[in-house]
């Protein structure tokens, strides 16, 4: 009768695969510092040799890298694969911007739809805190302050969906569109009544989520994104007309002056 052994998994890899969650789900994010080893080993219930060698395992996959000066900290990697060539793109070709407003309607719609279905109330609290944050940030004449508000305030709507790829493509996309948001919410504070209006669009979100109403959430996320692709376009219009005009009004100045 052959004699079967039981495959019983290495500390370390177990380690390694609850770090490594906690890296998908969101619950560690890029640019988050490790706990002390000390700290983490105790709180995992392991000896710190086997800490030590599940970091190595997640280094070697480029989800952890040690820095100069101490500490370990989690990358960037699962999003920076879709980052990088799309940010020397978007640079390069800045019509790409209604592509990615067009992509962000989709993608942010499924997301607040999602939310709402499944968002547990550790979810729903960390969002609320993320709404109650972003006002604060819209009553201040910082448009950095704004622009970091807005981001964190979706992207608590991407991860309480509890789809890792949106979480982390929400993700993406949002620090790819971080200096476009910026200029968004630039662009828009110029024009009346439009912050007012931002401010009740995103309560509409947070209140469709929040009160479990999957399709009211869907068309509030997309209504959002609708306002703001238009509200932009025209903006984007006048400023062109703006400057066609002075360019008129110089070239008119120097022919007058030099007759």
């Amino acid at each position: 009768m052959p004699q079967y052994k039981l495959q019983v998994p290495r500390i370390s890899d177990a380690v390694a695969a609850s770090l490594e969650k906690r890296i998908l789900e969101g619950s560690l994010k890029p640019g988050d510092r490790l706990p002390p080893e000390r700290e983490l080993a105790a709180e995992l219930g392991v000896s710190r040799p086997s800490l030590r060698e599940a970091i190595q395992k997640l280094a070697s996959k480029g989800m952890l890298q040690s820095r100069q000066g101490g500490g370990t900290y989690v990358t960037n990697r699962l999003e920076s694969t879709f980052l990088d060539p799309w940010q020397e793109m978007l640079g390069a070709h800045p019509t790409l911007r209604e592509d990615l407003l067009e992509f962000r309607r989709m993608l942010e719609g499924q997301a607040a739809e999602w939310a709402a279905e499944r968002a547990t109330d550790e979810d729903l609290t960390r969002l609320t805190q993320a709404f109650d944050a972003m006002n604060d940030a819209f009553e201040a004449d910082d448009l950095d302050r704004r622009s970091s508000a807005d981001i964190t305030f979706h992207q608590a709507i991407g991860e309480a969906t509890h789809n890792a790829l949106i979480g982390h493509l929400s993700a993406a996309l949002l620090r790819l569109m971080q200096d476009n948001i910026r200029f968004n919410l630039g662009e828009l504070s110029s024009i009346p009544a439009a912050t007012t209006l931002l401010k009740s669009q995103h309560a509409a979100i947070h209140a469709a989520i929040v009160e479990r109403r999957p399709a009211a959430a869907r068309a509030a996320a997309e209504t959002h994104i609708d306002f703001v692709r238009e509200t932009l376009a025209q903006s984007l219009r006048s400023a062109a007309r703006r400057e066609t005009a002075t360019r008129r009004l110089h070239t008119d100045f120097s022919e007058t002056f030099s007759s």
